[in-house]
C-alpha cells in the first residue's frame, strides 16, 4: 500500500514539474514571443502556403467561431465515409470489415469532437488506415481546436478593449507543431522501448501454456496512444483502453500516460496567468480546481483500497483492496488515482474497468464528469470553468449591488444569458436522454428494434440505471470512457450518443468565445477600490460554491437513482 501511494504521489509531482514550465512556455508561444521552437516556423509558413491561409489576419470571435466550425465539420464528413468503406482501403491485414452507417456517424462525431466514445473494439472494429489517417489524426486536430479556443479567450482578456482575438488557424497549427507533436514524440518513445508494438505487421500467433493458439493484435499503436493520452482524448487502440497489456505493459507506462493526460490541462490554467499577465488568478483557479480533484480523488482511493462491501459481508478478506476489473500490475490505488484523473479531464481512457469499480467511486466518476470545469480537456477545460467564473462574478456583484466586472469589462445581461444557457445545456442533455433511453429500455417492444432494448443491459436495476446515465454524461462531457455492461453498438445508442457529443462540444465552446469576445469589445474599466477582485481566495471560494451548489441541484436526484441507491442497497 505505501509502495502504491509513493507511485502515484510521484506521478503528481513529475505531473507539476513538467506543467508550470509548459504553461510558461505557452504563454509566450501563443503571445508570439521568442521561444525554443521557433525552428518550427519554415514548417508553419509551408502549411499556410499551402493552405492559403493568412495567420497574421485579426479575426473577431464569429469570425474565430467560422473558421473552428468550417473545418470541423469538413472532418467530420471526410472521416464518415472513410470508416464505412474502411475494408476497401488499404492497411487492412486483418481483414477489418467496414461500419455500419449508424456506427459510422457516432465514431466519426466522438473523435471529432475530442471524445472518443467507442461504441466498437479498436483491434476489429478498426483498420491501421483509419486508425491512422482518421482517429490519429482526429485526436491531434480536436485537441489543438480546443487550446485554440482556449487562447482566443486568453487574447480577449489581453487587451483592454479589441474585437481581434486572434487568428484560429495560428494558435491550431502552433498547438499541433509546437506542443502536440513534440511530446507525443516522446511518450511515443517511452512506450515503444517498453513493449508496446509500433509496427505495421498483422496480427501474431502464439501457442498459450494451455496449449491453445491465440491470435494477437498489434499495429502502429505507440503513436496513437501518445497523442490520446497528450491531448486527453482518450480512445483506446485496443478494446481494453490502457488495461491492455500492449497498450500499457507495465508501471513505468503506466505513470506515463497519466502523467501525459494531466500536463496540458495543468499547465494551459497556468498559462492563462501568465499570457494575461494575471499570474495569482491563474494560481487561485489552480487552487480551487485542485480541491475539486482531491474531493473525488480521496475518496475513491478509500473506497477502491477498503474492498467490496458484498464480498466484506461474506467474510471474505480483500488485502490488496477491491481487484474486480483492475489489473495485479497496478492495483487498486493507482486505478483508483487514473479513474480520477481521466474523468476531471475529458481523456476518458482507463486501467481499469469503471464498470466493476465499487458504487461510491462510480458515483466520484459521475459527478467529475457532470461539473466537467476541473481542469477538463486540453483548453476546454479553462472555458467550462470560464461559465462559472462568468456566474460567480454575476452573483456576487448583486450581493454587494454593484455591476459585474470581470477584468475590467462590465459583465452585462447578454454575457448572463449566454453563461445561465450553457450551465444548463449539460444537465438538461445528461437527464433528458437518460429519462428516454430508461423509458425505451422499460416500455418498448423487443419485437421492433434490430436490437433488442431488454438485451441493453447486464445489469438491470440501480447499476443499470447508473450505466445509461454513465453514458450520456461521458458523451456530453467529451469524456469517453464507460460503464461497459452497457450494450451500446446499435442505432439507438449510435444516435442518440452523437447528438449528445455535438451539442456537448460546441455549445460550450461558442459560449465562452462569444462572451469573452463581447466583453473585449467593451470599454476597459480601470481598478479602483470597489472593484469585486478575481484573483482573491475570497473569490475562489465564491466559485467553488456556485460549482457546488449548480451541480448539487441539477445531477443529485440523478445519482440518487443510481449509484448512491446502489450503495446503500449493499449496506
Amino acid at each position: 500500500m505505501n509502495t502504491e501511494f509513493l507511485g502515484i504521489l510521484a506521478s503528481f509531482i513529475i505531473t507539476l514539474v513538467i506543467a508550470i514550465p509548459l504553461g510558461k512556455y505557452l504563454a509566450k508561444m501563443y503571445a508570439g514571443e521568442k521561444v525554443w521552437t521557433d525552428f518550427f516556423k519554415p514548417l508553419e509558413k509551408g502549411i499556410y502556403k499551402l493552405s492559403g491561409i493568412n495567420p497574421n489576419e485579426p479575426m473577431n470571435w464569429k469570425q474565430f467561431l467560422k473558421a473552428m466550425m468550417t473545418i470541423n465539420i469538413l472532418w467530420l464528413v471526410y472521416g464518415f465515409f472513410v470508416l464505412i468503406y474502411q475494408d476497401k482501403l488499404p492497411l487492412n491485414p486483418d481483414g477489418n470489415a467496414g461500419q455500419t452507417p449508424d456506427l459510422a456517424f457516432n465514431s466519426i462525431i466522438s473523435f471529432v469532437v475530442n471524445c472518443n466514445l467507442q461504441h466498437y473494439s479498436g483491434e476489429s472494429g478498426a483498420t491501421y488506415f483509419t486508425q491512422q489517417f482518421i482517429f490519429m489524426f482526429l485526436q491531434f486536430t480536436s485537441c489543438a481546436t480546443g487550446m485554440a479556443a482556449a487562447v482566443a479567450v486568453f487574447k480577449a482578456f489581453k487587451d483592454k478593449t479589441t474585437t481581434n482575438i486572434g487568428n484560429f488557424w495560428e494558435y491550431f497549427v502552433k498547438s499541433i507543431t509546437r506542443v502536440l507533436l513534440p511530446l507525443s514524440a516522446i511518450v511515443a518513445l517511452i512506450l515503444a522501448f517498453n513493449g508496446t508494438p509500433s509496427s505495421y505487421a498483422g496480427k501474431d500467433k502464439f501457442i498459450s501454456l494451455q496449449g491453445d493458439t491465440v491470435n494477437v493484435s498489434r499495429g502502429p499503436a505507440a503513436q496513437f496512444i501518445a497523442i490520446k493520452h497528450i491531448g486527453t482524448n482518450g480512445g483506446g487502440y485496443f478494446g481494453a483502453n490502457s488495461a491492455h497489456p500492449l497498450e500499457n505493459p507495465n508501471y513505468l507506462t503506466n505513470m506515463t500516460e497519466i502523467i501525459a493526460q494531466f500536463i496540458i490541462p495543468v499547465a494551459m490554467i497556468l498559462a492563462f496567468g501568465y499570457f494575461i499577465n494575471r499570474r495569482k488568478l491563474s494560481w487561485i483557479i489552480f487552487g480551487v480546481m485542485m480541491v475539486g480533484v482531491m474531493m473525488f480523488m480521496i475518496p475513491s482511493i478509500i473506497s477502491e483500497t477498503g474492498g467490496n462491501a458484498m464480498l466484506t459481508k461474506m467474510h471474505i478478506s480483500q488485502p490488496t483492496g477491491s481487484m474486480e476489473g483492475k489489473e495485479v500490475r497496478f492495483g487498486p490505488m493507482a486505478t483508483a488515482y487514473w479513474s480520477t484523473l481521466t474523468t476531471v479531464t475529458s481523456t476518458g481512457s482507463v486501467n481499469g474497468m469503471h464498470d466493476s469499480m465499487t458504487s461510491l467511486t462510480g458515483c466520484w466518476e459521475l459527478l467529475a464528469m457532470m461539473v466537467n470545469g476541473f481542469f477538463g480537456g486540453c483548453g476546454v477545460g479553462i472555458l467550462n470553468y470560464f461559465i462559472y467564473l462568468i456566474i460567480a462574478v454575476f452573483i456576487s456583484g448583486l450581493m454587494v449591488g454593484r455591476t459585474p466586472e470581470f477584468l475590467g469589462h462590465k459583465v452585462e445581461a447578454r454575457e448572463v444569458k449566454i453563461a445561465a444557457l450553457i450551465t444548463l445545456l449539460s444537465p438538461f442533455l445528461i437527464m433528458a436522454f437518460t429519462a428516454l433511453s430508461a423509458y425505451v429500455f422499460k416500455t418498448a417492444p423487443d419485437a421492433n428494434w434490430s436490437v433488442k432494448p431488454s438485451a441493453w443491459l447486464n445489469n438491470p436495476g440501480y447499476h443499470g440505471f447508473s450505466e445509461m446515465l454513465y453514458e450520456y454524461t461521458s458523451s456530453n462531457a467529451n469524456n469517453g470512457s464507460g460503464f461497459e455492461g452497457l450494450g451500446d453498438n446499435n442505432v439507438f445508442w449510435n444516435v442518440t450518443t452523437g447528438i449528445v457529443l455535438i451539442l456537448g462540444r460546441y455549445l460550450p465552446i461558442i459560449g465562452p468565445v462569444a462572451i469573452a469576445g463581447l466583453l473585449a469589445q467593451k470599454k476597459y474599466v480601470p481598478e479602483s477600490a470597489g472593484t469585486l477582485r478575481v484573483d482573491t481566495t475570497t473569490f475562489g471560494i465564491m466559485t467553488f460554491a456556485v460549482i457546488l451548489v449548480l451541480n448539487a441541484l441539477s445531477y443529485f436526484p440523478a445519482l440518487a437513482l443510481g449509484p448512491l441507491a446502489e450503495y446503500f442497497s449493499m449496506k
